[in-house]
């Protein structure tokens, strides 16, 4: 009898170390997150599986062409992926089908090249917005069907949940995920 409890106490202390672990990762690390939408294609995908970093966030601040996972800003129970373009203090400017960036020293603007973006896509709408200090400026990659900074605003850096780290799934898309440069 003496063994059997001294064997049900060990496996209780390692589920618990387990649910401990699990928990800590998943809350403060990384988070499983499902794509549901268009608005990020053709570079994610309605189903894709996809693990967010939360932790850099906590070291250093979200950088232009990352891809993040943030609650919507009209309802905190929704969750957006979208690509960070523009970033605090900047004037963001969409016009003529193209996304120029305006240094908050008020230089003159720089065309956005967006290699992840198919050639032949042109940025609708219409938009010029100076973000305030703690303000970006969000944007789907299938720029005709994203529901973005374009239509709702800025993004406050407070709604962010983390940058995209890896897409697990479909496992013939399986990848980890770098900030392109600009």
């Amino acid at each position: 009898m003496k063994s059997f409890l001294y064997a049900l106490r060990e496996i209780i202390e390692i589920v618990l170390v387990a649910v401990l672990v699990v928990f800590g990762v998943r809350s403060f690390l990384v988070q499983p997150f499902l794509v549901s939408g268009a608005s990020m294609e053709p570079n994610f995908h309605g189903g894709d599986y996809i693990l967010i970093n939360e932790l850099s966030y906590r070291f250093r601040e979200p950088e232009r062409g990352e891809v993040i996972v943030f609650r919507y800003p009209g309802d905190e129970r929704t969750f957006f992926v979208k690509r960070i373009v523009g970033l605090p203090g900047e004037r963001v400017v969409v016009t003529g089908g193209e996304l120029y960036v305006y240094e908050n020293d008020g230089s003159a603007g720089t065309l956005i090249n967006e290699e992840y973006l198919p050639k032949d896509l042109q940025t609708m709408g219409e938009k010029d917005m100076v973000l305030g200090s703690e303000e970006y400026f969000v944007m789907g990659d299938n720029r005709d069907a994203s529901f973005d900074s374009r239509q709702w605003g800025a993004l406050e850096r407070s709604e962010m949940i983390g940058s995209v780290w890896v897409r697990l799934w479909p496992l013939n898309k399986v990848m980890a995920f770098e900030k392109p440069s600009y």
